[in-house]
């Protein structure tokens, strides 16, 4: 039998050179930098936005009104309440009696990590999530509107505001988030809102501890507190595990070291002492306690609150202290106040809130 041709096999499709394969993977790599381009626009345009919106306030700076982060309503919000009046602070020496009315808070401020405020100057300190994350101290006006920002690296920590709202100072966590333990490292800044001019890290101010110029490459400032001049200061100093008051002034710029064991100073509004957190015990577990400081006799004594409380304290008026202390049914944070010279008892302030700032 007669074999049949066979049938002819169909034609091999082309084998991909070179040049084609360079073309796909061009077009890919185009592709991926077109749609990271667009992600990367997103999200600058979304974070201008929550910016925008995150300092626009419903309401501005006024006397007669208590301040603070709200971390209940409006949770990271400046919030408001009307201050009570002498009367009431003198009458609050029971945990309920300024709690017990409803919490008549007005909310809608501009969203901050820390706040402080007085004389229609506002500080707020943020922090905007990214890689890495981005942090802004941004001054305000007496409607908490934004007049500048500045960009800033770590954890904002402390914030403060001069009586005449033209100092400002606030301090970050470079490193470590805690004052409790030894492995952590600040910056500080101070700016004249009036010069404009900034300090972008106090520590290169010259310091003197006991009659002596110091160096060290270990020291760390923080929790600044202005004196009703604008010139003369008071902050804390760490350096060879010890901590210290010191005492500055602006225009020689120059601080000395007043006394140990001293953190988060805070001026009284007369000037004439200051409150501060001492440690009583060492280690990480209840290391504080709060204490008043007589300027003209340097002696001290502690406050009716017996809590640990890792916190710069804010005065209400000359005789009441504010502080936050971790929340109570849940919270995260409650505000606290107790009075200045020892008596009485801690009063619940606020529910819900941090970084008090009375405007008076």
């Amino acid at each position: 039998m007669t074999s049949l041709p066979s049938a002819p096999s169909a034609p091999s499709p082309p084998s991909a050179g070179p040049r084609s394969l360079r073309a796909r993977i061009v077009a890919v790599a185009v592709a991926a930098a077109v749609l990271a381009g667009v992600a990367v626009a997103y999200t600058l345009h979304a974070s201008q936005r929550a910016q925008s919106a995150d300092t626009a306030s419903e309401f501005g700076l006024d006397q007669g009104h208590l301040y603070f982060r709200s971390t209940e309503a409006g949770a990271g919000r400046v919030a408001r309440l009307p201050a009570p009046d002498g009367a009431a602070r003198k009458a609050g020496t029971t945990r309920a009696s300024t709690t017990s009315r409803k919490d008549a808070r007005t909310t809608g401020g501009p969203s901050c990590e820390r706040f402080y405020a007085a004389a229609g100057t506002g500080l707020c300190l943020q922090r905007r999530a990214g890689i890495p994350p981005k942090s802004y101290a941004v001054v305000l006006d007496e409607h908490l509107r934004e007049k500048r920002r500045i960009a800033l690296t770590g954890i904002p920590n402390r914030a403060r505001v001069s009586a005449s709202g033209r100092m400002l100072s606030w301090t970050m966590f470079a490193t470590g988030d805690s004052y409790a333990g030894s492995s952590f490292s600040t910056r500080t800044s101070i700016l004249d809102t009036r010069t404009g001019y900034l300090i972008k890290n106090m520590e290169e101010i010259p310091l003197t501890v006991e009659g002596r110029r110091y160096h060290a490459p270990d020291v760390n400032y923080w929790g600044v507190t202005f004196a009703d001049d604008d010139n003369r200061f008071y902050a804390t100093v760490s350096t060879k595990g010890k901590t210290y008051l010191v005492r500055g002034d602006m225009k020689k710029w120059a601080a000395t070291a007043l006394r140990t064991n001293v953190e988060c100073p805070s001026l009284s509004p007369d000037n004439t002492r200051i409150a501060f957190k001492k440690r009583v015990r060492e280690g990480t577990r209840d290391p504080w306690r709060l204490y008043v400081l007589d300027l003209h006799t340097m002696r001290e004594h502690p406050l009716a609150e017996r809590r640990s409380v890792d916190d710069q304290a804010a005065w209400l008026d000359d005789g009441t202290l504010a502080y936050a202390l971790p929340g109570e049914g849940g919270r995260k944070q409650d505000i606290w106040s107790t009075p200045a010279d020892g008596s009485g008892e801690p009063t619940l302030r606020v529910r819900g809130g941090s970084s008090p700032a009375a405007v008076r």
